[in-house]
């Protein structure tokens, strides 16, 4: 199931600011990405490597360069699941609501 590598990827601090980092900013080399983050260059092809696995991000490689960029289809992924559980959220809202208006009282 590929839900369960997305959130295995995400799991780790790091590859969340590596895939946050990556959806604000159209494509960086990983000597961009590592920029504010004490981390090797060893260490941050490993997470770019685990992304890329969970297809959270792509990569275009230019010559010898290499850019990463979110991928739109672990992306898409990771929405739907959420969209999912969107439809319960009201009901527990408005239970919440309740429970903290009966708290009050």
């Amino acid at each position: 199931m590929i839900e369960n590598n997305i959130f295995k990827a995400l799991a780790d601090p790091t590859r969340r600011t590596i895939f946050e980092k990556l959806a604000t900013a159209p494509r960086m080399n990983a000597s961009t990405l590592r920029t504010g983050m004490e981390i090797s260059q060893p260490a941050m092809s490993q997470h770019l490597a685990v992304l890329r696995q969970a297809k959270l991000i792509r990569e275009d490689r230019q010559g010898r360069f290499v850019y990463y960029e979110v991928d739109p289809e672990g992306f898409g992924v990771i929405a739907q699941w959420v969209a999912k559980y969107r439809t319960y959220w009201p009901e527990r809202i408005d239970a919440l609501k309740a429970t903290l208006k009966d708290m009050d009282q």
